[in-house]
């Protein structure tokens, strides 16, 4: 072995520890059963990040002759079960929607889930480099938890400036979701027909737009002022079309944007780096110097197409185009993540979902399965690059955070089918879409497994998207603002004006990191706090079965 390989040798046996990954897998079970109960009931999912930092720390401190690193490791593999959690509570429910007859049992979901885990971990090992060291795109939520883990570990005055302003965010949203004493949306007494306007009163969506900066959030909210204001609002108002096709059209827009700029990630950073990124896969180079060998996927991804097939009854043309939708969604995931710390899942998973159902004779709950697997899969990716961020910014080893993932994320595929499951006991498949398990996004899913609304606005994204992303405009985040509510959109807009005037009016805060460190706090503080609420209400859910 050379002298770096020795080096790295000895840091990932610091790293990824038997201590460290007991603790990874008690917390990814736990925070992949609170993630499933508040993603079926609000709606919402949290990043767990913040929170499983502050939770790794705290444990491995009191186990004493710990470091950053293994902490930071630690954490991730703590977080990955939440987004697995997701990626299944935001589509598998649309199955009992449609068809409250339907017999799925365990174990093709627990093949889905663990198939979407799977597919997520090759795909983020050979995207990482691109997109964390070559492309240095920002992930939010990834410098969030670096500078949590940073001055956590350091003490002194910016500790204390970014304990600070978290608990003044945990305390915010301790009054507004818990007491329900301040309004989650202020609209001013403004309204807009066909349009959700307002400021979201989140600390945590301002930050975003703060570290995010103003570029992508101008471009984002141009995207908003398309979709809300241009075809749903004036669309309507001009009589061109109704509400509900005005909706169809801003959806399908946004999609295609999305799927383009996809496209044209694939053409002009993916493809042009393919033996840099897919070299992995055939390289001979050992499991050193933080490279993770790759060579097993190829053979892996054939297993998977044969298990969907048969296994799933997916049939080959699906599964094969799952396997390659996977493969698009993840890379468009890495990007829209990086770009805005928010990760659309069920919006890949619908994407790909429809391209099967176009190219094949799949069942309506094959088509559910499609869909979940990218989900679980981008969900996945969105939590490791992020991972993969603070790594990068704390020097951790790249393959002790992954195999870290790979633990939780497997975790997270078993225990979310299980509370899954525990929860159609307790409540029948019925409650699905009511008042006891809404499960927005799973409707949403079911909705679109009828089709595109609007194949032509979907088209006409598509080709901008391609062309916009080839000259070299960030439209990712005008896809994301042609389909999210506006008031999402409206609010990481002032986050990211409040960064260009900070800039302006105070250029040391950019200097020495406080705007950064006062834009984790309170990002950290929401999303601790929302993690906890969660947990609460899992067991006060849980009270009542």
């Amino acid at each position: 072995m050379s002298e770096k390989e020795v080096q790295y040798a000895k840091s990932f046996k610091e790293q990824f520890t038997l201590r460290g990954m007991i603790i990874g897998t008690i917390g990814a079970m736990i925070i992949t059963t609170s993630s499933m109960y508040v993603a079926l009931k609000m709606g919402a999912l949290p990043w767990p990040i913040i929170f499983v930092a502050l939770v790794s720390m705290f444990s491995l401190k009191i186990c004493g002759h710990t470091n950053i690193n293994e902490i930071n490791v630690t954490h991730t593999a703590m977080s990955a079960g939440a987004m697995v959690a997701g990626g299944i509570a935001f589509t598998i429910p649309g199955i009992w929607m449609l068809d409250p007859d339907a017999v799925v049992s365990y174990l093709p979901l627990v093949i889905v889930s663990m198939s979407g885990v799977i597919l997520g971990l090759i795909f983020t090992a050979l995207i990482r480099k691109y997109f964390i060291e070559v492309k240095e795109l920002p992930y939010p939520m990834g410098q969030a938890a670096a500078e949590t883990l940073i001055i956590g570990d350091q003490g002194g005055k910016k500790s204390g400036l970014l304990f600070g302003s978290m608990g003044f965010a945990a305390l915010w949203t301790v009054i507004r979701d818990w007491f329900g004493k301040i309004p989650t949306l202020v609209t001013g007494g403004v309204a807009i027909p066909g349009v959700t306007f307002g400021l979201y009163m989140s600390p945590m969506m301002l930050s975003v737009g703060y570290l995010v900066g103003p570029l992508f959030l101008t471009v984002w909210f141009i995207g908003a002022l398309i979709g809300d204001i241009g075809i749903v609002f004036g669309g309507t108002e001009l009589g061109f079309w109704d509400l509900t096709t005005a909706s169809g059209i801003k959806s399908s827009l946004g999609m295609g944007v999305m799927v383009g700029t996809g496209i044209g990630i694939l053409v002009k950073g993916i493809l042009p780096q393919a033996k840099a990124i897919f070299g992995p896969m055939f390289s001979k180079k050992r499991m050193s110097e933080g490279i993770i060998n790759l060579r097993w996927a190829p053979f892996v991804m054939v297993i998977l197409a044969f298990v969907f097939t048969f296994a799933l009854d997916m049939g080959i043309i699906a599964s094969i185009i799952t396997i390659l939708g996977v493969w698009i969604a993840t890379s468009m995931s890495a990007q829209i993540v990086g770009q805005s710390g928010i990760n659309p899942m069920e919006v890949f998973g619908v994407i790909v979902l429809l391209a099967a159902k176009v190219a094949s004779n799949i069942g309506q709950t094959e088509a559910f399965f499609v869909a979940a697997i990218v989900a679980v899969a981008c969900g996945l990716v969105g939590d490791v690059m992020n991972d993969f961020k603070t790594g990068y910014i704390v020097k951790s080893n790249p393959k002790a955070q992954w195999l870290g993932e790979v633990i939780g994320g497997l975790v997270g595929s078993v225990v979310s089918i299980g509370i899954l499951f525990i929860l159609i006991k307790a409540y029948g498949v019925s409650a699905f879409g009511g008042t006891e398990l809404p499960a927005p996004q799973a409707g949403v899913v079911a909705a679109m497994v009828g089709g595109i609304p609007n194949l032509p606005a979907f088209w006409i994204g598509l080709v901008a998207g391609v062309i916009l992303y080839v000259v070299g405009l960030p439209v990712m985040t005008l896809g994301l603002g042609i389909y999210l509510p506006f008031y999402m959109s409206f609010t990481a807009f002032l986050g990211g004006m409040l960064k260009l005037i900070f800039d302006k009016a105070k250029p040391q805060w950019s200097d020495n990191g406080t705007g950064l460190i006062v834009a984790s706090g309170l990002l950290g503080g929401e999303a601790v706090v929302g993690v906890i609420i969660a947990l609460i209400q899992v067991v006060m859910g849980m009270g009542t079965l």
